[in-house]
Formats: structure tokens, C-alpha cells, sequence
């Protein structure tokens, strides 16, 4: 069914179709979230950013806690190409074919990106803050006792935001495909991307030198790659609308009546 043709009520029944789907892949995904959390908690604890931390349970309840948290992002992530594919699916009525065809193909590369931004901050940036904390306390002679719902929660909240960073590239192609934003756009405000990149990175990052030029410079060259990649999707933007306009006109044409 044609977007034009649908109703409000036929939307509202699509979407509810959606999400039920959603919903009944991520019940499956955290029932086998619930058998890889242990291991995965496990691996967390013992792997090399965290050997030599005693971590500590500081209420009965946080284990459980940790536990269902795991489960929870692991769904989440399990989950998430399925939860692209059906917003593509809702929204692929109002696109043109080649449009739908385009935008099919970044999910994939949505989700590869992520899980490159969380390993990225994981195997990169969380051991730099761990070191420049544990340097910072014996310095000031202070010994850490360390919660290991505390641990947790640092570590998810450092490495899941550099997943969706990394979702640069494929965002910038995406409204470039659309045609919202030109890559001459972003080469004419590159400087001030820089600036917020730079800002972006003094958030994610401990007041360490070495570790904020350790997240700026992969941002920018990320914000460059992302302008090569614009540039790719702009010229494809460009001939579908000289191809759409090709087409209306001979739709006009033909319509026009003999004379």
C-alpha cells in the first residue's frame, strides 16, 4: 500500500504491527541475554582493565542488579537491527524505490559502527581513565574501595555514548541522501564541528591531555571520512532528483493532449 493511500488508522495498524514485532524479538532477546550476562560479567571482572580492582558489592541487591542491567543492554544491542529494520519498514512508503534500496543498506553498517565505537572506547579510552584515576588517588593518597554497581554503571556510561558517535558517517549520508544538508555545508562550518567535536570529546574524557587527544583526533578523522562519504551520497542525491525530474517530465508529456 502506497503512502498516499493509507489512512490514520491504517498507520496507527502498521505501527502497532511494528512494534509488537520488536517487542516479541526482544522478550527472545533477553532470554538468551540471560544466559550470556554471566559470562560476559565475568569477562568484564577479570579482563585486563580491571584485574588489578578489587570491586565490591555494597548492597544484597547489586548483583542483581548488574546482572539485569547486562541483560538489558545486551538485548537492546541484539535487538537494535531489528528495531532499525522496522522503522525502515514504517517509513519506506514515503521513499522513493531507489531511496528505500539506500537506506536498507546502511543498517548494517548502523550497527557495525556501533559496536566499533563501544569496543573503540572500551579497549582504548576506559583503560586510560582507569589508569589516570588509580594515578590520581595514589597521588593524593587516597586508597579506592570500588562498587562494582559503580564500576558497571562508569563503564557503560563511557563506552555506550562512543556508540552512537561513531554513528557519524552513516547519519551525514543519510540527510545527504535526503538532501538536507549538502557536504559543502559541512565544509564551510568544518571549523566549528571541529569546536564541538573538541567539546564532544572533553565531556566523554577525564581532564587528562592524553586521553582527550586520544578521543578528538579519531572524532575528527571520523568527521572526515563522514565528508567523503556525504560527497558520495550527495552526487547519488543529485541523479535520482535529475532522474525524478526526467520522469515527471515525460509523465507530463504524455499527459498533455494532441494537438
Amino acid at each position: 500500500m502506497e503512502e498516499r493511500d493509507m489512512t490514520t488508522v491504517d498507520h496507527i495498524i502498521e505501527l502497532r504491527k511494528r512494534l509488537m514485532i520488536i517487542v516479541v524479538f526482544f522478550v527472545v532477546a533477553v532470554v538468551v541475554s540471560f544466559f550470556l550476562a554471566g559470562p560476559l560479567i565475568e569477562f568484564l571482572q577479570v579482563s585486563e582493565e580491571a584485574r588489578d580492582l578489587t570491586l565490591n558489592a555494597f548492597k544484597i541487591t547489586d548483583p542483581f542488579k548488574i546482572l539485569i542491567t547486562v541483560m538489558m543492554v545486551l538485548a537492546i544491542v541484539m535487538t537494535s537491527p531489528i528495531i532499525l529494520y522496522q522503522v525502515w519498514a514504517f517509513i519506506s512508503p514515503g521513499l522513493y524505490k531507489k531511496e528505500r534500496t539506500a537506506t536498507l543498506s546502511y543498517i548494517p553498517f548502523i550497527f557495525l559502527l556501533f559496536i566499533a565505537g563501544v569496543s573503540f572506547s572500551y579497549y582504548v579510552v576506559f583503560p586510560f581513565v582507569i589508569h589516570f584515576m588509580a594515578d590520581l588517588a595514589a597521588d593524593l593518597n587516597i586508597e579506592q574501595t570500588i562498587g562494582i554497581n559503580e564500576y558497571f554503571d562508569f563503564l557503560f556510561q563511557l563506552t555506550i555514548p562512543f556508540g552512537f558517535v561513531f554513528q557519524m558517517p552513516v547519519v551525514l549520508l543519510f540527510l545527504t541522501r535526503l538532501g538536507i544538508i549538502t557536504p559543502m555545508l559541512l565544509t564551510k562550518y568544518r571549523k566549528y564541528i571541529y569546536l564541538v567535536l573538541v567539546v564532544v570529546a572533553d565531556v566523554l574524557t577525564p581532564p587528562d591531555i592524553m586521553s582527550h587527544v586520544l578521543v578528538t583526533i579519531p572524532l575528527i578523522l571520523l568527521f572526515e571520512f563522514s565528508i567523503v562519504v556525504a560527497k558520495i551520497g550527495y552526487r547519488k542525491y543529485l541523479k535520482a532528483e535529475a532522474l525524478q525530474q526526467i520522469e515527471e517530465a515525460k509523465r507530463q508529456n504524455e499527459s498533455l493532449p494532441p494537438e
